[in-house]
């Protein structure tokens, strides 16, 4: 019998693993009202207790065609077989059903007892039922569960014919701490594997969400990217363009001009494409097996190559100082717009010089797009420990800024440096003020 006990035991751990979250979770909302109505009027038994039924009511029966019939029990007949199987199979409903189980063993105990045949067959279900009370139920079930087997020993006590010895007494109190204690160790074993199966979804879904907001958080760096390095070069090559369009008759060599630049600037953009593209779709680089890569030079226009290409993307994108900055300025004048430079040389981590030379450019392109007259006047000086970069568009009637893409990209590059961003209307027109930390280049 402690073999049984210790048997319904694994069986009721086991059973956690086997119970999803979703159901979980719909007994957990379930009202206790329709909880209860499933678990007496329309549980359905778990396969392993229907297995355990018809094997304890074949044991059953067979013992009670062996022990039946011997005095001073009433002779075996078709009752007492009946009464053996009822209370093995009543057993298919241990989990699914515990009380309901252990008053249908209970009552055929006692029931047995009154008719007069021998309880040896049929006295061990109902603790296996009480065994499911205290596995699975709550503090009610227990104490219904404990008050049924009561009835069931009052009444084998009661009626039965062999009388009740004291070695009898002792083995049903064994049996009712065997059952009592073991069902409770079940219960909380399936606490804790009904613990550790929550935690490890947990954990799972944390882990899940912690990707979605790194993957969010990429995605929104790459579009970042993107619209600092297209809007700039789009700006530009549209402003070009009206330039040239507008003096194509009376100035072709300016004309001209324009238009080498916009192809130059439109090959930086694509290069910049290549650049992201290569670093969402990492490939191998084809150029070792491709002899047209082979003596290319720098300005002949073949793609990937010297002034033209991508593989000088970072170097355009992050130019060296100051110079990075008179490139940038001329583009804007190329498209008529009057700008002024005064920037002295100073030296600058790598990261410092990318958001400056980033903040600069986005801070002209906006200038550019949203103003056609005015001057513009870009201004960087050291002060101290700290880089000033401002850029000043001279002009009435500006509307407040909008906190866009733009703005916000600049504020954070700022901010990853270290410094801050101002951004408004002054006296006289639209001011960007950026401070960054110098953190001067340490020179061998």
């Amino acid at each position: 019998m402690v073999c049984v006990f210790s048997g319904l035991v694994a069986s009721d751990v086991l059973s956690v693993a086997a119970v999803s979250a979703d159901s979980l979770g719909r007994e957990a909302t379930a009202s206790p009202g329709a909880r209860r109505g499933r678990t007496l009027w329309r549980a359905r038994p778990h396969r392993a207790d229907v297995g355990l039924a018809v094997g304890l009511a074949t044991v059953t029966i067979a013992a009670t065609l062996v022990s039946s019939g011997q005095a001073p029990y009433r002779a075996l007949d078709a009752v007492a077989l009946m009464l053996a199987a009822m209370s093995g199979l009543a057993l298919a409903w241990r989990q699914a059903a515990p009380l309901v189980a252990t008053a249908v063993t209970s009552a055929i105990v006692a029931g047995n007892a009154a008719a007069g045949y021998s309880v040896v067959a049929v006295q061990w279900p109902p603790w296996l039922a009480l065994f499911g009370c205290f596995s699975l139920g709550g503090r009610g079930t227990r104490t219904a569960g404990v008050a049924m087997c009561a009835v069931a020993v009052g009444g084998y006590a009661l009626f039965d014919r062999g009388g009740l010895p004291v070695e009898a007494m002792a083995g049903i109190a064994m049996t009712f701490l065997i059952a009592t204690v073991g069902g409770d160790a079940a219960r909380s074993r399936r606490a804790v594997a009904a613990a550790q199966h929550a935690r490890i979804r947990g954990e799972a879904r944390e882990q899940a969400l912690a990707t979605e907001r790194l993957l969010h958080e990429e995605r929104g760096r790459l579009a970042g990217e993107l619209h600092d390095a297209l809007g700039h070069t789009v700006n530009v090559m549209v402003l070009q363009a009206g330039v040239a369009r507008r003096l194509f008759a009376d100035n072709p060599v300016f004309a001209r001009q324009a238009l080498t630049d916009i192809e130059n600037i439109g090959r930086e953009a694509l290069g910049e494409l290549d650049r992201m593209l290569r670093v969402l779709h990492p490939q191998p680089d084809p150029r070792p097996a491709d002899p047209r890569w082979e003596n290319s030079q720098p300005g002949d226009g073949c793609p990937g190559r010297g002034d033209d290409g991508a593989d000088d993307v970072d170097a355009q994108e992050r130019p060296a100082g100051i110079s990075g900055l008179v490139v940038l300025v001329d583009r804007i004048r190329a498209t008529g717009r009057a700008v002024d430079l005064d920037a002295a040389p100073v030296d600058l981590s790598a990261g410092t010089e990318r958001a400056l030379y980033r903040i600069v450019r986005e801070a002209l392109t906006n200038a550019v797009r949203h103003t056609h007259t005015g001057r513009i006047r870009v201004q960087v000086s050291r002060v101290a420990d700290q880089i000033r970069a401002e850029v000043f568009n001279e002009g009435t009637g500006f509307a407040s800024p909008v906190p866009g893409r733009g703005l916000i990209g600049m504020r954070e590059r700022a901010r990853l440096e270290g410094g801050s961003l101002e951004a408004g209307l002054v006296e006289g027109g639209f001011r960007v003020l950026a401070t960054l930390p110098a953190h001067p280049v340490t020179r061998s």
